[in-house]
């Protein structure tokens, strides 16, 4: 049977999910900053070259940044609250055949 993990606990949760959202507004600051930077320093190598690739540039940095973000906030958001622990392991019950 599974252990009960902590972020049951409903107060514990909220802060931890506090954290997690805490950290992509961080995350979501500095994103915007090296976006900007990025099509500042293609405009100044460039000039102008279209408005769509500035817009697929942007897009594509933001959502690159932005998903390896929350997936890495999602790591420490289960590993820190001791989710992690909470989880059954069947592989580690068998028997090493051989």
């Amino acid at each position: 049977m599974a252990k009960p993990s902590p972020l049951d606990d409903p107060q514990y949760a909220k802060f931890a999910w506090g954290r997690y959202w805490r950290l992509m507004r961080w995350m979501f600051g500095f994103t915007l900053i090296v976006t900007a930077l990025a099509l500042g320093a293609f405009y100044w190598q460039n000039g102008f070259v279209s408005v769509h690739f500035y817009i697929a540039t942007a897009g594509a940095i933001i959502a690159s940044l932005m998903l390896a973000a929350s997936l890495m906030g999602l790591v420490f958001l289960s590993s820190g609250t001791g989710h992690d622990e909470a989880v059954e392991d069947a592989v580690d019950d068998e028997e090493p055949s051989g």
